[in-house]
């Protein structure tokens, strides 16, 4: 039996109009057994999502301060929606619960998934399937770990006996049934566990953008769709500030090998994104996708016959170890290296980290050079594509602008260029100009 996952983001059931788009979506194609729900998000610019009413309300529950006014208005929100639905049915018993539990201070987690539970049960009735709480089937480890392979055992037991079902997104329990939330938008990482347990030959996750696009939108106007992408483009994307889809919800559905379509709930007829493990098809351009980020600094060094002592990386790297600072990249030439970090993680340590180093590997010169950006150019298509550096740098070029720093894996799926973060935006429409708009030309 062909069955498909399908995970709903917060807009994409903030209120009853949505509810009726998703339950059109899902009742189109009877492959969509299981569904993933969300906590309503937000209805309007300038509305509140219910995830965080529900962090403020217990919060005043927990200074033993009144929270029935904001507990009143949580109420409010899944009415309306129960309401709009012409539904018969009542969240007062739940409702009660949940207040009762946070007198009783159940913690933020609990207070925090409670979101996803209502709307899950609201959802399930409107679709007329199963509510199955993910409580008893999620879990977790002592240390707060999720456990794929229980999970996977106990939750695929449970399913198989079900044939249509809502599983509420982002939380799971502890071992002493304590509940357990995932990271904030840790819905993706439910829909894909699911998907991994009941062996789904698609997961599709609907939120309120059409896939993945080249590039961020609020740099380039209207930039292209990315139709598919692989896990590994992803990944590089992802690292760099793409965003779109939860990264741990990635490698449950990856381990299993089963794809993943990003589609629109407001746009269902849009093919979106497909993320798969490989793919023979061709990319529309050279390059898959460029993303980028801000805040970095580089500590430059250079040394005379840095090439034939041994041990000298090691060195630089106990350095930063030693202050407990992360290293990004460490391009390097025959007598110099450049050690690429985040610039937060600088703050306060600079004079330590220069120390440490000039104590291990007494450089002959070295420097902190700040307010660098860094911009992944990425894309399987480049390595069957010659001359893909001597285009980009073309376009840098083109542009004035300065790159500081090169990094090229050795994967070739890759190539990351540091520049001044003035020049971030346009060097990013620089790169697209050169190999998304000149490719339709």
């Amino acid at each position: 039996m062909d069955t498909k996952v399908v995970k709903f983001g917060g807009s994409s059931l903030a209120d009853a109009d949505h509810f009726r788009k998703v339950a059109a979506i899902v009742l189109a194609d009877k492959s969509r057994h299981y569904v993933v729900a969300s906590a309503p998000g937000k209805r309007y610019s300038g509305d509140i999502k219910v995830t965080d009413m529900l962090y403020e309300c217990y919060e005043l529950a927990f200074r033993g301060e009144d929270f029935t006014e904001r507990f009143a208005a949580i109420e409010s929100r899944f009415n309306d929606i129960i309401s709009g639905l012409e539904l018969d049915m009542s969240l007062q018993k739940e409702f009660d619960g949940i207040k009762d539990a946070f007198a009783h201070r159940a913690g933020r987690d609990y207070a925090a998934s409670r979101g996803e539970y209502l709307n899950s049960i609201i959802l399930a009735r409107f679709l007329g399937f199963e509510f199955v709480d993910p409580a008893a089937y999620i879990r977790f480890d002592e240390q707060g770990s999720f456990d794929l392979e229980t999970t996977r055992k106990l939750l695929s037991e449970k399913l198989s006996g079900i044939e249509y079902a809502v599983i509420p997104g982002f939380y799971g329990s502890m071992p002493n049934d304590t509940i357990k939330t995932f990271s904030r938008g840790g819905s993706d990482v439910t829909g894909s566990i699911v998907a991994n347990a009941v062996n789904a030959v698609l997961y599709e996750n609907w939120t309120d953008v059409s896939g993945f696009l080249v590039t961020n939108p609020t740099i380039v106007d209207d930039p292209e769709p990315i139709t598919t992408i692989t896990y590994r483009e992803l990944r590089e994307l992802a690292y760099m500030g793409a965003g779109v889809l939860h990264e741990d919800a990635i490698f449950p559905v990856r381990k299993a090998n089963i794809p993943i379509n990003i589609r629109n709930t407001n746009s269902p007829e849009d093919r979106g994104t497909f993320i798969v493990s490989d793919t023979a098809e061709t990319s529309r351009f050279t390059i898959t996708g460029i993303a980028g980020k801000k805040g970095f600094s580089v500590i430059q060094i250079e040394k005379d016959m840095m090439n034939s002592e041994v041990g000298f990386g090691k060195n630089v790297l106990r350095a930063l170890e030693k202050n407990e600072v992360c290293f990004e990249h460490m391009p390097s030439g025959i007598d110099t290296m450049s050690v690429i970090v985040s610039s937060d993680s600088l703050i306060g340590k600079e004079k330590a980290v220069l120390d440490e180093i000039n104590y291990r590997c007494h450089p002959d010169k070295m420097e902190i050079e700040n307010n660098l950006a860094l911009i992944a150019v990425v894309g399987r298509g480049m390595r069957k594509q010659r001359g893909t550096a001597g285009r980009l740098f073309s376009a840098l070029a083109h542009a004035r602008i300065n790159v500081k720093m090169i990094d090229q894996g050795s994967s070739e799926l890759n190539i990351i260029i540091g520049v001044e973060e003035e020049d971030f935006e346009t060097a990013i429409r620089a790169i697209y100009d050169m190999f998304v708009l000149t490719a339709h030309e």
